[in-house]
């Protein structure tokens, strides 16, 4: 009976499976930088819902901090009002009450048309309040008109549900 002791594999078989291992390796090491991009992903993700969770009052929004502030947050409702306003001064609680209910899902923000008319003409407000919600910077819903939080409510309800995705220019 022969004995395999003291068999030697010919060059090109040990050739192929230290190229296997190599392969191995630097598919090792491609998983672990995949493993490591997603978790900085999740990380980014759950500081953004945290900052996200500590504004509990609408953003004071001007014609100068409006874009940044809209193309930062997933979804925002803007208020668009007057302190001459009834039917404004009658929203503002509302509005107040949601930001606070909704606080890290959705952010509010308040725009004075009086002190910021370029805002206000670029979206052509009209009458109001007016209220804009926006999902990544761009117009998606609009109310005109005073209306009872549980209104307001299903709007935003619809929205984060991945509802309506209509998109006003």
């Amino acid at each position: 009976m022969l004995s395999n002791n003291n068999y030697i594999a010919p060059k090109g078989i040990i050739a192929q499976f230290e190229a296997k291992d190599d392969d191995v390796s630097a598919a090792d090491d491609e998983l672990e930088a995949i493993k490591q991009k997603k978790m900085a992903e999740l990380q980014k993700a759950a500081a953004e819902r945290q900052a996200m969770s500590a504004i509990t009052q609408p953003i004071h929004l001007t014609d100068s901090n409006f874009t940044s502030e809209t193309a930062k947050y997933p979804l925002m409702l803007i208020d668009f009002w007057a302190p001459w306003c009834g039917p404004c001064r009658m929203v503002a609680p509302i509005i107040d009450q949601l930001a606070k209910e909704y606080a890290g899902k959705v952010i509010f923000g308040k725009v004075n048309v009086d002190e910021n008319p370029v805002i206000s003409n670029t979206f052509g407000i009209a009458s109001i309040p007016t209220m804009m919600m926006f999902k990544g910077g761009k117009v998606i819903d609009v109310i005109i008109g005073a209306m009872p939080k549980g209104q307001i409510e299903m709007k935003l309800k619809q929205h984060l549900s991945g509802g309506s995705t209509t998109i006003y220019s």
